[in-house]
Order: structure tokens, then sequence, then C-alpha cells
């Protein structure tokens, strides 16, 4: 499965700036508004040493990473909900995604404008917010109104559960709450919720763009903007985007290291960001190895082997037999999976096996 994650802001926050250094793509970074005007599109690699260290082991004839799709959508601004700016198509391009990386401007530079004269994450968040919150209000009235006749006057037990669910939603919409603070019980109500693709049900991940004095240790806007998303289920990133850009530029891994530790980290918010996205979604990976190829799969946590082996292709999914399992730290401890399976450490599951993050998989199945 891949996964498809959104960069919206205000414009000149730093958002094409982050993609460049995400993707290596070189979206137009300019000190105006609207210079990304057809949003830019970027595969990149999710950071694995688990995945270094299996290639160490098999020198496979290929690699497979997994991969994240990174979307850079032009500024919003206030009034897009009602097609301002450039609202309507950009409004569009976010409900595509899985996942929001919503990045705020943290840091204070006269050089660089800002749409509203001044530096404030907590104020521009909320306009991003309640543009959004708007768009989903204006898609749940659309079908409460009908849903509700339906559920009074036909009986219809479906039109009943939906007009719960567009109810819960309008409640909070209205009182200016995104779609993701609210929760339904029943598989029934979460099926139909998820077909309503509202854009403030996404996860939404907030990038606070510091400058370098700030990015090992955060500043006052960065504080600002964690009290403001308190009790709203989201992540928060600290991230000097200008630097990660300069950061990705280095020729060698020990050069970017370097460059890192002088500035107080262990990692490049690059990475931070792509694992952060992925714990956002519940995602985790597990790997396929032998001397062909090594690879890795992401697969929703808590899936079971069934599901997982569908992950590779359907065949595998509707014929599956069983699911050899060898764990990650046996298999690097033993030295490979001849040694593993000479060590009875191989484990043979059925089909309620729940796949853990790491494991190395092999497949059985007929079709």
């Amino acid at each position: 499965m891949s996964l498809k994650c959104g960069i919206v802001g205000l414009p000149n926050v730093g958002k094409s700036t982050l993609f460049n250094c995400l993707s290596n793509a070189k979206a137009q970074s300019a000190n105006f508004p609207f210079c990304t005007i057809e949003p830019n599109v970027g595969v990149i690699t999710v950071p694995d040493e688990r995945l270094n260290r299996l290639v160490e082991m098999c020198d496979p004839r290929s690699t497979v990473p997994a991969t994240v799709e990174i979307v850079d959508i032009a500024g919003l601004v206030k009034g897009a909900s009602k097609g301002e700016g450039l609202g309507n198509k950009f409004l569009a391009n976010i409900r595509e995604t899985d996942a929001i990386i919503h990045v705020l401007r943290c840091f204070d530079d006269d050089n660089v404008t800002h749409v509203d004269g001044t530096v404030d994450p907590v104020r521009d968040k909320e306009i991003i917010d309640t543009e959004l919150q708007l768009k989903d209000l204006e898609t749940v009235e659309s079908r409460l109104a009908k849903t509700l006749k339906q559920a009074q006057t036909g009986g219809d037990k479906q039109a009943r559960l939906q007009a719960g669910v567009l109810q819960a939603y309008h409640e909070a919409l209205s009182a200016g709450r995104s779609a993701r603070t609210v929760t339904f019980e029943t598989k029934d109500e979460q099926k139909f919720a998820r077909e309503l693709f509202l854009l403030t049900a996404k996860p939404v991940m907030y990038v606070c763009n510091v400058d370098d004095a700030a990015a090992a240790s955060g500043n006052a806007h960065v504080e600002a903007v964690r009290k403001a998303v308190e009790g709203e289920g989201a992540g928060i990133l600290v991230v000097a985007a200008r630097t990660e850009s300069e950061i990705a530029e280095l020729d060698t891994y020990e050069e970017r290291m370097e460059f890192l530790q002088e500035m107080g980290l262990e990692e490049s918010g690059v990475s931070r960001l792509i694992r952060a996205a992925y714990e956002l979604l519940d995602l985790q990976t597990f790997f396929t190895a032998g001397p062909d190829e090594v690879r890795a799969w992401t697969f929703m946590r808590g899936s079971k082997a069934p599901k997982c082996a569908g992950v590779i292709h359907t065949d595998f999914e509707k014929g599956f037999i069983r699911a050899e399992v060898i764990k990650y730290d046996d298999y690097v401890s033993l030295g490979g999976e001849q040694a593993v399976k000479e060590a009875g450490k191989l484990a043979v599951e059925g089909k309620d096996y729940v796949v853990q993050d790491g494991d190395i998989m092999h497949f059985r199945f007929n079709v």
C-alpha cells in the first residue's frame, strides 16, 4: 500500500522548501504567494536501518524500500472554501491525500513577507482549519437534509445510521471542531464516515518551521502551537526547513551527520517527519528477504497474515495457506534464514496471526 501526504499551509510558510528537502524535487521556492500553481509530487523512501542491515546480509540483486508520496499544495488563504485565492482546486488536491502535513511559520524574518503581515502560527492554523471545516460543513449539509427525510419517512435503517453520523459531524463542524475529533462506535458508522472523505477527518501533523537557533529546543511560537492543538489528536514536529534543505545538498552521510550534531540533533527532520507520518496513519513494515530481492512492505497495524499477503498480491490473500515468519532480531543475531531454521526459530503461522512490525515473511498460497 502507498501513503500519500499533502503539505498545506498559508503562503510563504516554507511548504515548498520542506517539499524540496523531502523529495529532492525542486519546487519553485520564491518570496511571493501562489508560486506553486500545480501541486508538485515527489516519491520519497522511508528511512529504515533494518532494511539496510538486511541488504548487507543478503546482498540481493535488487532492493525496494517503502515509499511515501508527498504532494506540495499551493498556499491556502482566508476564503478558500468559497473559492478565494486558488481555493477550490487545492481543496480538491487535499481531499486526495491520506494525511495532512500542516506547515506553520514559527520563525521571525523581516526579509520573508507574511500574507497577514505578522508571524502568528496559532492564527495561521485557525485560518486553515476554518477553511477546511467550512468545506466539510458544506459537504455534510448537502447530504444531511435528504438523509434525514429518508430516515424519518421511509423507516430506512441505513439512512438512520447515516443521518446519525452526519448530525454528529454537523454539530462538531458548526462548533469549529474538526471531523477528526468525532468518534464512532460501530463498524458501519466508521465505514460510512470514511466514505464521506471529509478534509478535517484526515490525520494531521503540524510541522513548526523554525530557524537554526530553535531547531533543537523550539521557541515561543512552537509552545503556543503545542498549547493550541492539545486534545486534537494531532502530531507536532519541529523542523528548520531551510537548514534541512542545506543538509540534503551535502554529498556524504558523514557530512550530514556532522552538520546535524553541530545543531544538537541526532537525525534529520526529514527522517523524523516520514516516520511520524507512518505512526500518524498507524502503519508498520514487514520484509521479504532473499538473494533476489530485499523489500519493505507497508501494512496497517493489527493486520492479520492474509491481509499482509494481499499487500504483495491479491492472489496471495485469496489463496493463503500459511505464513513462515522470522523475527528481525533472530534473523540478524543468528545470521540469516538457514541459521534461523536450524535454531528452530522459524514460526509457521495461520490466518489469525497478527503481523508484527519488522517481521520477515514468506507466504505459502494456492490459487
